[in-house]
């Protein structure tokens, strides 16, 4: 017995594998009393510490092991972990309870295995080829990224959640990406069929091509491309490299040849308190059994560590119940979410779907038998209503009396998304690392006044993410409870707002996003900030959309310069300036229309739109555009859209100023200008007002002494009257008070905001923009001035650029092997003398 008053001397705890949820059970061990009791060895079979594999794909964006690493060398020294990276667990003595390693053997009193899982590759004839690879460490990337050099063509096996996003990093290396996957459709453990057909709709949208119910028997040499895969069904693709990403299996090999209690589709099986059947070895994570599920998430593995750290340290209530599998997902930029018994398994369940094609959402309810519990849901496309259904589900709390207004559109009498206010205190926000309402509310009131203090307290929305917008809403909602000025941070990554980006980028010289986030920023970025910098970045420097670094920052209709439609076509949307267009400019467009079949429409904005192109017949179509003297109407960008004019003084007899001329000067001057929303602007030649100047972003009307000008209307769904904001100004005047009103709007809007909004949350409004265009009062004027000459002076016709250049042309393929074939999918019909899509109603399957 040892005597009074002498140290008790250290347990040894061996952890094996040095992955996320390895690295999350050292973090809350070494948080808790227990860590004085044990000396700790981690050995990690890679040679790099353990990193963020949930944003894996970001590897091939720019970000670096040091940009994905979870914790650093300090760490472990400061906390007294001994690390021991690339060297290999080999064998586990039990008896004598020792590993062993090709180093030598470690004696060890409480063992956690943290080993994760490994890629299933299918045993499929030549699946051992040199360019057969799979998906699940960085060296595996690397290993990606110099197959897919100088090749056309690549291939992933699996159309599951790693499988898509391996499809991502192929599409991100310019490589034309195709999903294999062996069930009739996408994700189908997390979608049904009609969220799987949507998904699989817009996937392939977006250039990647989908096979489903495709099972492979053996993969050969090919004939245009280095490998041939041979399908069941008698058909084959050609590809010069397969990712194999089709699930995981739990890596037990060191648990089963010690002899520990084995599932019979592997996994090392344990209890509630993470024990396997020996009762000094632990399995936490993907390598781990229990009730006989594997858990293939990061938020299970963390609660498992989370628990084994809280009993290890003598929490004799600590238990591992089981875990919420819902997810919410962006894949290649299509929002995903599953919550749930999402397939209505439940005895009695009801289904509530709402399926908009046209604007491609899916949502489906699954509800209890009685109306009152949400039992599980799917979303494709829109996860806007996802963070609201997943509170209902996970607490219990009680239906509206009419559930369908929770996944109805606002303008379709959808109810409102359910605020912080209606969380019970027991509400999880974070199920990565359990984090509850209450626990955000107990952080705030022990001294954390701002989101970035909430999540370094409590972690929340440090492992998947998905828990992001959610945590923002409820922060933001206790402070001003408390009084706290909230802050205005753009998003998690960057603790500014748009406008103190704005002024980085503009001050700094800073050209690309890796840039910005490295330096001022944290993580890897999201959906928010993404597309707001890529805006930035082309209002500061004009450089081309398609520039290596602002492609992954960019939505679809970005990407690819055009509008996406419903079918998947897209539509051309030649520059009018002002509405004026000569006849030999209007016979071109419909020599094209004829030649490609295109649908052909007269908008609002006095534009000639030309839809159903195919994504490989855009750059021909532009050529011939181009060649015709025409240039892009960004009229999928946030920027200017058009200038519509009445025909003004040269023609009408109430027309005192030429509206036209003016139309035309202005469009011409603010083309291509990126802008946090829309721009749309109108010139009438007299108070007549036939061009609805004053329902624009920027509304001229001519008057006898010059003109007036109207700022900050607009139309849509919430439309806005402009304000007279100055009389009777000369051209040059003119100009320069609009130069001066669009480049403060483009320097201090938030993000996606019209300038309408913009201007009502101005302090002071009206007469602030006033003071500070009209009358100088910042001081700002030829700054905002010269900024927009710069902006005048550079402009390119992106669409120009892109055809002139073959590697951005490259992006505008859809089948590599066959570039003339169109897309069977697309069914067409035809109205009033021109093609139109066919409704799904009148589909044949």
């Amino acid at each position: 017995m040892q005597e009074r008053g002498t140290p008790m001397s250290k347990q040894t705890l061996i952890v094996i594998g040095n992955g996320m949820v390895g690295h999350h059970f050292l973090e809350q061990l070494t948080a808790s009393a227990a860590a004085e009791r044990f000396d700790i060895k981690v050995f990690g079979e890679e040679k790099l510490l353990a990193y963020d594999r949930v944003h894996l794909s970001e590897y091939f964006g720019g970000s670096t092991h040091a940009d994905l690493a979870m914790g650093t060398a300090e760490w472990y020294t400061e906390n007294h972990i001994d690390l021991h990276l690339g060297e290999q667990v080999t064998a586990i003595d039990r008896e004598n309870q020792t590993v062993t390693t090709p180093m030598g053997d470690y004696g060890y009193d409480e063992l956690v295995l943290a080993t994760g899982s490994y890629p299933f590759v299918p045993p499929i004839k030549g699946n051992e080829h040199p360019h057969c690879l799979v998906y699940r460490t960085l060296e595996d990337l690397d290993r990606i990224r110099a197959s897919a050099d100088g090749v056309k063509t690549g291939v992933v096996v699996g159309g599951g959640l790693l499988g898509l996003e391996a499809a991502n990093a192929l599409k991100s290396l310019g490589v034309d990406a195709h999903v294999v996957e062996f069930a009739p459709r996408l994700m189908p453990v997390q979608l049904d069929a009609d969220g799987g057909a949507l998904l699989r709709r817009k996937i392939e949208e977006l250039g990647v091509q989908v096979h489903t119910e495709k099972a492979t028997t053996e993969i050969v040499e090919g004939e245009n491309a280095r490998l041939r895969m041979n399908f069941s069904d008698d058909s084959h693709l050609e590809t010069d490299l397969i990712v194999f990403s089709a699930g995981i299996r739990p890596q037990d090999t060191l648990a089963r040849t010690s002899g520990l209690d084995i599932g019979e589709r592997g996994g090392i099986v344990i209890n509630n308190q993470c024990t396997t059947s020996d009762p000094h070895i632990h399995a936490i994570g993907e390598c781990a059994l229990w009730s006989e599920r594997i858990f293939g998430l990061v938020a299970p593995g963390y609660t498992m560590a989370r628990t084994l750290a809280a009993a290890l340290n003598g929490d004799g209530d600590a238990a591992f119940t089981g875990a919420d599998m819902s997810t919410k997902l962006k894949l290649l930029g299509v929002d995903v979410g599953s919550i749930g018994d999402a397939h209505g398994q439940t005895p009695g369940a009801r289904n509530i779907r709402f399926n908009d094609e046209q604007v491609g959402h899916y949502r489906r309810m699954v509800i209890s038998e009685d109306g009152k519990t949400l039992l599980g849901a799917i979303l494709v496309g829109d996860n806007s209503h996802y963070d609201t259904l997943l509170q209902y589900a996970l607490n219990g709390i009680t239906l509206p009396a009419n559930p369908e207004t929770l996944i109805l559109p606002e303008s379709q009498g959808g109810a409102p998304a359910l605020g912080p206010d209606a969380l019970p205190e027991t509400a999880s926000i974070c199920s990565c690392h359990n984090v509850t309402k209450g626990d955000i509310c107990g952080a705030i009131d022990a001294g954390c006044a701002d989101l970035a203090s909430v999540k370094g307290e409590t972690k929340a929305s440090t492992g998947c993410g998905g828990c992001a917008a959610l945590l923002k809403n409820v922060v933001d909602h206790e402070l001003e409870k408390r009084g706290v000025e909230v802050s205005k941070d753009l998003c998690e990554h960057f603790p500014y707002s748009r406008q103190e980006l704005f002024h980085l980028v503009k001050v700094n010289g800073i050209r690309t996003f890796h840039t910005l986030i490295r330096d001022h920023g944290t993580g890897h970025g999201c959906d928010i900030c993404k597309p707001t910098v890529a805006s930035i970045l082309a209002t500061c420097w004009n450089e081309h959309i398609l520039a290596t670094d602002h492609v992954p920052l960019q939505d679809t209709n970005d990407t690819f310069m055009a509008n996406m439609q419903k079918n998947g076509t897209y539509s051309i949307v030649p520059r009018i300036p002002g509405g004026e267009i000569t006849p030999d400019k209007l016979i071109v467009l419909g020599q094209v229309a004829k030649e490609y079949n295109l649908y052909t429409k007269i908008t609002g904005g006095q534009r000639v739109d030309l839809f159903g192109a195919t994504l490989s017949e855009l750059p021909a179509i532009w050529e011939k555009l181009i060649a015709a003297g025409f240039e892009t109407g960004h009229a999928y960008g946030k920027s200017l859209r058009t200038v519509k004019s009445c025909v003004g003084s040269t023609w009408c007899r109430y027309g005192v100023q030429d509206s036209v001329g003016m139309a035309i000067f202005l469009e011409n001057r603010y083309k291509g200008l990126r802008s946090p929303h829309k721009i749309k602007m109108a010139v009438s030649g007299c108070t007549r007002e036939c061009a609805e100047a004053q329902s624009k972003d920027i509304g001229v009307i001519a008057t006898e002494n010059g003109w007036n000008l109207y700022v900050c209307g607009n139309g849509g769904m919430r439309p806005r009257h402009a304000d007279l904001f100055a009389t009777d100004l000369s051209d040059e005047e003119l100009i320069r008070t609009i130069d001066r009103v669009l480049m403060f709007y483009v320097r201090t809007a938030d993000r996606l905001q019209r300038t309408s909004v913009w201007m009502e949350n101005l302090e002071g409004g009206l007469d602030y923009l006033k003071q500070v265009v009209l009358e100088d009062s910042l001081g700002l004027g030829k700054e905002l001035e010269e900024h927009m000459e710069g902006l005048v002076g550079t402009y390119q016709c992106e669409w120009k650029t892109a055809v002139e250049d073959p590697e951005k042309r490259k992006r505008f393929r859809e089948f590599v092997n066959a570039p003339e074939q169109k897309d069977p999918v697309q069914q067409w019909t035809t109205e009033r003398d021109q093609r139109r899509p066919v409704l799904e109603s009148e589909a044949v399957s």
